[in-house]
C-alpha cells in the first residue's frame, strides 16, 4: 500500500514537473516511479515485495480473462446446441483463504465466472459451496477452482 501511494506521488510529481497535464504523461509518470521505486526497493524496507505485485497482477488478470472466456465459450455451445450438456450440482469446496476479505474475493472471482457461483460459506469459514452449471467432470471443476484460489491469493500474501 505505502509503495502504491508513492507510486502515485512520483507520478503526480512527474506530471507537475513537465507541465503537461494528460493521461498519457501520468502513465509515463506511473511507469517511470514502479521503475524507480523497483530499482530503490531493497534500500527501502516499506516497499518489501511492491516491484513483484504489478506482474502478479498482470498474470493474473490475463489468467482470470482466459477462464472468462473459455466459460463463456462452454456455457455459450451449451445454450446454441439442442442437447443441453449441462449437469448442474452443487459442491463443497475447502478454503484456503482465511480473511474475510480473501474469501470474499475469491467467491465473487468464482460467481464472476459463467456456470458457476458461490451459494455460501460455512460458519467456520472453511468451506465454500458452490453451484455449478458442468459438473460432469467434479475433479477438473475442483482443480479449476483450486487454480483460480490459489493465484488469488498470491495476489495478497
Amino acid at each position: 500500500m505505502i509503495g502504491a501511494a508513492w507510486n502515485l506521488l512520483l507520478a503526480l510529481a512527474w506530471v507537475v514537473l513537465t507541465g503537461d497535464f494528460s493521461g498519457p504523461n501520468l502513465l509515463a509518470g506511473l511507469v517511470f516511479g514502479y521503475v524507480t521505486l523497483a530499482l530503490i526497493q531493497s534500500q527501502v524496507e516499506a516497499l518489501d515485495g511492491y516491484s513483484q505485485r504489478l506482474p502478479r497482477i498482470v498474470m493474473f488478470v490475463g489468467f482470470f480473462l482466459g477462464e472468462l472466456v473459455k466459460a463463456n465459450l462452454r456455457v455459450a455451445f451449451d445454450i446454441v446446441t439442442p442437447p443441453w450438456y449441462m449437469k448442474p450440482g452443487v459442491i463443497a469446496m475447502p478454503l484456503k483463504a482465511e480473511t474475510e476479505f480473501e474469501i470474499t474475493f475469491v467467491a465473487n472471482l468464482i460467481s464472476l465466472t459463467p456456470g458457476t457461483l458461490s451459494l455460501d460459506v460455512s460458519d467456520d469459514r472453511r468451506v465454500l459451496y458452490i453451484h455449478a452449471m458442468f459438473l460432469d467432470d467434479e475433479p477438473e471443476l475442483r482443480r479449476g477452482l483450486a487454480e483460480l484460489e490459489r493465484r488469488a491469493l498470491e495476489l495478497f500474501r
